[in-house]
């Protein structure tokens, strides 16, 4: 298997895939081209997540934080279980792809 082998056209709408789920932890691949959250949104997740950027880029935002985290690829977050967040931004021009691994909290 290859995180970057078929990967789906997303301009149209993000695009999920569960790549792996056990009792406890689900892991997921994630492309983007330029979308975002819709304004006002904020992600509010009962997991943990780990979040990897592989390629592109994108502006995560934690709520309780100024302003945006830049990410290129190779970049990492752990998210803790509700801590709100929200995707500022993901390229428009080129997919951004991600590795997330969701986890009990």
């Amino acid at each position: 298997m290859n995180l970057f082998a078929d990967l789906p056209d997303a301009r149209a709408a993000e695009i999920f895939e569960t790549l792996l789920w056990r009792p406890g932890v689900r892991i997921d691949r994630i492309v983007s081209q330029g979308q975002r959250s819709p304004d006002g949104f904020w992600h509010d997740q009962a997991d943990g997540e780990f979040v990897l950027l592989l390629a592109g880029a994108a502006r995560l935002r934690f709520e309780d934080e100024a302003q945006p985290r830049e990410l290129r690829p190779g970049d990492w977050l752990d998210i803790p279980p509700h801590r709100r967040h929200r995707v500022e931004w993901t390229d428009p021009d080129r997919q951004t792809v991600w590795l997330a691994v969701f986890y009990d909290g």
